[in-house]
Formats: structure tokens, C-alpha cells, sequence
């Protein structure tokens, strides 16, 4: 009991380190009230710094450091809890790096490519930082919902989302990363890492090293329910229903003029009403400004901690759904209604390299865990 009850404490010493970035960036401190993208800006540019962002980063290490020991010492209860935990404190680092490839983690530009690297992308088998910043940043933002021109939907499509999908097809394309084939894919993609340029091994060494060593100082229960269990199957597939919620990927309206009239018409936003379930949603599979996708697809320089602030002041967007599954506007139902409706869409092709990427980092095919 001694030990679970200091791995408890570990978890939330984490905690409470994150806050320093929380309330350095807080728009409610001080005097501020950011209501335009003009001030939030102003006030972004202000308090942009390179040691908050850290301590945020090794909060969430330490999260999962504790999560190990109750893996250890908690019995059957402590090894589920803490697989659904490492999975989560995966996602919360996934899109903590997601805005470093967007550049406002920290003020440093290279920073903030070093601390994606070795906080994120190293340790959990992800791609190039530099990659994911061209495809994602490059690519997706632009062109999203654009068949033929955004790497997300070709993802989708080749995960079975598309035209003349039947029902089982549509149903195993929504839980892709825990199928054969979605597995399959994310083993491939760590494999891939060896073939990168550069520091193609250190990127499969990462992993490898991240396993062995918390086998050697926790155990192997903390091993395969904090960090395998979760970068192979849970953590995939709660950054697919991400991908999942961002966009109208199948029935988006086209619109043109200013990027947030566009992109107005082709997002959505999930739980506009339920507290609750929004805040659950942030607390879990849409960190970071996940759940604010509209915001962040008008304003992609604009760092999470603003963007409910700048939602306020924006238009849009016209679908906000207040379900992912039941309810005649929950967001899987719309999209099969779209994918029955809509004629076949062109065929999609990886790139030279045979990737593809979602919305915040790369994977090969078939599929990314986001």
C-alpha cells in the first residue's frame, strides 16, 4: 500500500507541475479579456515562453512514471486503470507536440522542434517532427476534407470510410486501430521508423528503450499496461475518434473567402452545450484544444489555451452536434448518412514514401494513430 500510495503522489506532483504553464497562459489572469484575435494574439505574444512548456512536459512524464508503480502494485484494478491512463497521457502529448509543430509551444522556433522530439516523437515511435510539420501544416490545413488533397481523408478512405461502404465495413472503419489490420499498421509504422533519413535507428531505439527500461525499474505489468497496451491499441484509437470529430469529412460545404467562413464549413463542434461531457472530452481524448478544432483550423498559430476565448468572437461552425454516436446529429451518424448519399469519391494514393498522416502526425500505411 506504501508503494501505490507514493505512486498516487507522483501522479499528482505532475499535476500540479502542468499548472505553471496553465496559469502563466491563463486568459482570466490579470486584466486581460481576449474577445478577438487581435488581442489574443497580443496576449500570446506576451507571455510566450520557454520553461513553462517544460515543466508541462515533465508534469506529464511523471504522470506516467506513477501510473507504472499503481500498475505494479495495484492489482488487476490498477494495471486497467492505469493502461486507460497511459493511453490518455499519450494523447495529451501527442497534441502538447502538435503545437510545437505549429511553433507556439514555446518562443524558441528549434525548441520547439527539440522538445516534440524528445518529449513525444522519440520516446513513442513517432515520425520527424519536420515531417509531420510539412504534412500537417502544409497539407492538411489547407486542403482539409479535399479528396485527393488531404492526407487525413485518404487515411479515412483507405480505413474503409468511404463511398459504398456497407454496414460492417462502416462500423470496423470507426474502431480501425483495433482491428487486424489497424494493429497491423501500427507495428508497421514503428517498424517503419528504421527506414527514415537521418536518425532513422534512434527513432526505433526510442521506444525500445522506453519499454526496456520501464521494465527494469517498474516491472513488466508497467511495461505492457502503461506504455505498450497503450501505444499499440488504446492510445490509437482514441486519437482516431479525434480525427474522427475534427472535420464534416464526407458532406462538407464548399465554401470560399475568409479561412474562418471556410472552415466554418467544413468543421463541426462536438458537445457545444454539455459541460460535462466537455469536459471530459478535454480531460481525455480531446486535449488541448482538440475539442476547439474550429478555432483551431481558422487560427492554427494561435496556441489551446486561447482558443475557447477566440471561439467566442468567431461565426460558426453551422454543424455543432451534441453526440459522437446516439442522437439523430451524433457525429458517427452523419457521417454514414453522408457516405450513403455522396457519389464515389477519387481514389487515394500514398506519397512517394507511402505515408499517410491525420491532422497531427505522420504514420506509414495503413493507418495513424494520431
Amino acid at each position: 500500500m506504501g508503494a501505490l500510495s507514493g505512486g498516487l503522489v507522483v501522479i499528482a506532483v505532475g499535476i500540479v507541475l502542468r499548472q505553471a504553464d496553465r496559469w502563466w497562459f491563463s486568459p482570466a489572469r490579470g486584466r486581460h479579456g481576449p474577445g478577438s484575435l487581435r488581442s489574443v494574439t497580443a496576449l500570446q505574444r506576451e507571455r510566450l515562453n520557454d520553461v513553462t512548456p517544460v515543466l508541462l512536459l515533465i508534469g506529464h512524464w511523471l504522470e506516467i512514471v506513477g501510473w507504472c508503480v499503481v500498475a505494479v502494485h495495484g492489482g488487476g484494478v490498477g494495471c486497467a486503470v492505469a493502461a486507460l491512463a497511459g493511453a490518455v497521457k499519450f494523447r495529451h502529448l501527442q497534441e502538447v507536440s502538435h503545437f510545437a509543430v505549429h511553433g507556439v509551444l514555446v518562443r524558441g522556433g528549434r525548441l520547439n522542434t527539440l522538445l516534440a522530439e524528445a518529449a513525444v516523437h522519440v520516446p513513442l515511435g513517432f515520425g520527424p517532427v519536420a515531417v509531420r510539420r510539412r504534412r500537417h501544416v502544409r497539407e492538411h490545413h489547407p486542403n482539409a476534407t479535399i479528396a485527393g488533397a488531404d492526407p487525413n481523408l485518404a487515411e479515412l478512405h483507405r480505413a474503409g470510410l468511404r463511398t459504398g461502404a456497407g454496414t460492417a465495413r462502416y462500423v470496423l472503419g470507426t474502431v480501425h486501430p483495433l482491428t487486424p489490420a489497424g494493429v497491423s499498421g501500427t507495428v508497421r509504422s514503428l517498424a517503419a521508423l528504421w527506414r527514415e533519413p537521418g536518425a532513422g535507428r534512434l527513432r526505433v531505439a526510442g521506444p525500445v528503450a522506453v519499454t526496456a527500461a520501464v521494465t527494469l525499474v517498474f516491472g513488466w505489468q508497467a511495461a505492457v499496461f502503461v506504455f505498450l497496451l497503450p501505444r499499440l491499441l488504446l492510445h490509437p484509437q482514441l486519437a482516431w475518434m479525434s480525427l474522427l470529430v475534427e472535420h464534416r469529412w464526407f458532406d462538407p460545404e464548399v465554401v470560399t473567402g475568409a479561412p474562418v467562413a471556410v472552415e466554418a464549413g467544413r468543421c463541426l463542434r462536438l458537445y457545444p452545450r454539455n459541460v460535462l461531457l466537455a469536459l471530459l472530452a478535454r480531460g481525455t481524448w480531446l486535449p488541448y484544444g482538440d475539442l476547439y478544432h474550429f478555432a483551431h483550423s481558422a487560427h492554427p498559430a494561435v496556441r489551446w489555451n486561447y482558443l475557447p476565448s477566440l471561439e467566442r468572437s468567431l461565426s460558426g461552425p453551422g454543424y455543432r452536434p451534441h453526440a459522437l454516436l446516439l442522437g439523430e446529429s451524433a457525429v458517427l451518424r452523419r457521417h454514414r448518412r453522408a457516405l450513403a448519399a455522396r457519389p464515389a469519391a477519387p481514389a487515394d494514393s500514398p506519397d512517394s514514401t507511402g505515408h499517410v498522416t491525420d491532422s497531427h502526425h505522420t504514420q506509414p500505411l495503413s493507418h495513424s494513430p494520431r
